[in-house]
């Protein structure tokens, strides 16, 4: 993304800008803290542009994610509300602009810190309310979005096709596909997936959730997947013990979700989304250490996360022995 002036974001919002200051907007966004005056207020606002300058070939374009995030936002969804829609006059690339609310989005932080403690006992509740409620949105909600979707056995080909093409030999994802494909069967998409609910997306204040972030990932397919990626192993940042993102337990995960309206889970289909969600996040890893390698996005960030491969392959290895880690 191009450096934003503050001409450029004022005439893209149609308010004043007094500062435009950037954040750490993980590997795949550029994300600006923007404060403009509006009717003589302060307002806070989040300028997010792809890091790329544009959306890798598959992925959600930003356009389609800020009218996705604008219609959860409309059902209720704690989500932040899009004031803009960047266009190519604009010259920043793929992006939006949207509320900027209080709470932090570093999980470590609030995973960790004794304030958040009465955030972290309600979350387990919260998060699964917020995934019932989406889940049980209609698709034609977004029947004129272009979200990705598929059923499961063609969602797992995709990403062995993704795999293969990086030229990369790793026995232990290779089990990991043939465990899949044993398991995955091949049901059609039911849900609107948010694509990456987990620890590091969720904005959080003391006493709890404020609101679910980056939606780039959405697609259809099965709500489900959504309950395993909060449990991969990753997205614990260090608390390992508790699998709900690193605050909760699995059960109480499951039961919560079905209270607040969500399908009651099948613990063998969660866990087997567990594994997938887990060899996707190593898929990740390859991808990002690629984008770095090849050139596509020159970044320390990128290299770095591209070494971990070798900690998922030892989380699936663990996953598919114990069924738990």
């Amino acid at each position: 993304m191009t450096d934003p002036s503050p001409g450029v974001v004022a005439r893209i919002i149609g308010a004043e800008v007094t500062r435009i200051e950037a954040l750490s907007g993980g590997a795949s966004s550029a994300t600006c803290a923007v404060d403009a005056i509006k009717d003589g207020q302060v307002w806070p606002l989040i300028l997010q542009c792809a890091a790329a300058g544009s959306v890798p070939e598959g992925g959600l374009p930003r356009v389609a994610q800020a009218m996705l995030q604008r219609r959860v936002y409309e059902h209720g969804l704690p989500v932040a509300e899009v004031v803009a829609i960047l266009s190519p006059e604009d010259g920043l690339g793929e992006g939006f602009v949207m509320a900027r609310l209080p709470g932090e989005a570093l999980a470590p932080k609030w995973l960790k810190l004794p304030e958040y403690a009465p955030a972290r006992a309600v979350l387990t509740q919260q998060c699964a309310a917020v995934l019932a409620r989406l889940h049980a949105l209609p698709l034609t909600m977004v029947a004129d979005l272009p979200l990705p979707a598929g059923s499961t056995a063609q969602m797992l080909a995709r990403m062995e096709e993704n795999y293969r093409h990086f030229g990369v030999a790793s026995p232990v994802f290779d089990l990991a596909f043939a465990w899949l494909r044993e398991r995955c069967g091949d049901r059609a998409p039911v849900n609107i997936v948010h694509g990456d609910f987990r620890s590091g997306n969720l904005l959080v204040a003391p006493d709890g959730l404020t609101a679910v972030l980056d939606w780039e990932l959405a697609h259809l397919g099965d709500g489900a997947e959504d309950l395993g990626w909060l449990c991969v192993n990753a997205w614990r940042f260090g608390v390992w013990q508790k699998p709900v993102g690193g605050f909760g337990e699995r059960e109480d995960l499951y039961e919560a979700y079905a209270a607040a309206g969500g399908a009651a889970v099948d613990r063998t289909r969660a866990h087997m989304w567990e594994v997938w969600g887990t060899l996707r996040w190593g898929l990740s890893c390859l991808q990002l250490g690629n984008d770095h390698v090849s050139g596509r996005v020159r970044s320390v960030e990128r290299a770095a996360i591209g070494r971990r491969v070798s900690e998922v392959e030892l989380d699936l290895v663990h996953l598919i022995r114990f069924g738990d880690i």
